[in-house]
């Protein structure tokens, strides 16, 4: 019997997402409305209450709104790692910023802070951390960091969801803002959708105005307001990215749910560490003592002793039967931000070193055992 191909990545969906996405449909609310208020506040209260959350349609969304609130402009600078998705990245160019690209660790992949403070000009007024495949940035270090310059911290979380960063949740601390990706490969999902973060009220204020086209009032509480609800102010030049009803829905039971996915992502990243030791790859890094990993992407690196390259790795992956994927081509290698500042491989040689031997496994909470053991024996067989 033939064995069906196992994709890179599947949602974790049962029939409460379902029922509750079927509910909000028939309730009436299809754009933003009390599901995504609800989702809000529950999703502040999971990381602890103290805290401010937005719910927009996606964290590209997330991160533009977090650039504008704290004073991203033209002429200004974004410290962000290379070794991430372009939207960290682009959300600066949205608002005529310059993202400046810094290297990474050669362990974690992380944002590299001495490469960082190498960057560091006068028009740098931020820095975005990237969580890469659920590992945090250690905090400490990064508070340091960002005082030492005067730098607002706005967190890339998008794979850091549940992470425990030295003792704290992520997103629980005091940066200005940290984003959310509740993408469709995310350990929870919205299919769409993002969650900004903030202690502070102003800047959640600002989210939510230009969240919305810039309008003064949500949607929901002009239509729902025992007063008249019809009128309501223009008071900036906004943008679209609310989350809707019928999503917040679904991401509200996928909240729920998180700790019992996460803790089955945890158990598959431990078969694959047992599995794998005596394989010539590195390992992905391992969180230290009060942290902890949320393992969005369970990342290999192919040994120079292997006995396949990495493309070709990819290639019988496949032929056995496993979707694979690459976290990520760096920025500087791609031809919009490669050309437009001038960058070559040799100003990043971590990143550059690293991506020519990274792959990134299937983990995801909907795998059976005899999924895990299938990555695993074609793993073994490949490198073995």
């Amino acid at each position: 019997m033939v064995r069906p191909f196992l994709p890179f990545a599947r949602p974790d969906i049962t029939d409460a997402e379902i029922d509750a996405v079927v509910h909000a449909m028939r309730s009436g609310w299809l754009t933003t409305g009390p599901n995504a208020a609800a989702f809000e506040k529950e999703f502040a209260e999971f990381l602890g209450g103290g805290r401010s959350a937005v719910a927009v349609n996606s964290a590209t969304s997330g991160l533009h709104l977090a650039y504008e609130a704290i004073g991203v402009r033209p002429d200004t600078e974004v410290l962000v790692p290379t070794w991430t998705f372009t939207a960290t990245a682009e959300a600066v160019r949205y608002l005529g910023a310059d993202p400046v690209l810094v290297d990474v660790d050669p362990v974690t992949l992380c944002i590299d802070l001495a490469d960082a403070e190498r960057r560091v000009t006068e028009r740098t007024v931020a820095i975005a951390p990237v969580h890469y495949a659920g590992l945090a940035v250690p905090d400490a270090a990064l508070s340091a960091f960002a005082a030492a310059h005067h730098l607002t911290v706005v967190e890339d979380a998008a794979h850091a969801f549940p992470t425990l960063n030295e003792g704290t949740l992520v997103g629980a601390g005091d940066h200005a803002a940290t984003v959310f990706s509740f993408y469709a490969t995310k350990t929870m999902t919205t299919g769409e959708g993002g969650m900004v973060v903030t202690p502070d009220a102003d800047l959640a204020a600002r989210m939510r105005t230009m969240r919305l086209h810039g309008i003064n009032r949500d949607v929901f509480d002009r239509y729902t307001s025992s007063k008249p609800g019809w009128h309501y102010d223009v008071v900036a030049p906004g943008y679209k990215y609310n989350l809707t009803d019928t999503a917040a829905a679904m991401g509200r039971v996928q909240l729920r749910r998180t700790p019992e996915m996460v803790a089955r992502r945890s158990a598959i990243a431990e078969a694959y560490d047992a599995a794998f030791g005596d394989l010539p790859v590195q390992r992905p890094a391992r969180a230290p003592q009060g942290s902890s990993h949320a393992w969005h992407i369970y990342n290999l690196r192919l040994n120079a002793d292997a006995p396949v390259s990495r493309d070709r790795f990819i290639e019988l992956m496949a032929e056995a039967g496993v979707g694979t994927s690459v976290h990520f081509i760096p920025l500087h290698l791609h031809p919009y931000w490669r050309d437009t500042y001038h960058h070559t491989p040799e100003q990043f040689p971590v990143a550059s070193g690293e991506f020519a031997r990274t792959v990134s496994l299937p983990i995801f909470s909907a795998m059976t055992d005899d999924d895990v053991a299938h990555v695993i024996s074609a793993v073994c067989g490949i490198l073995g």
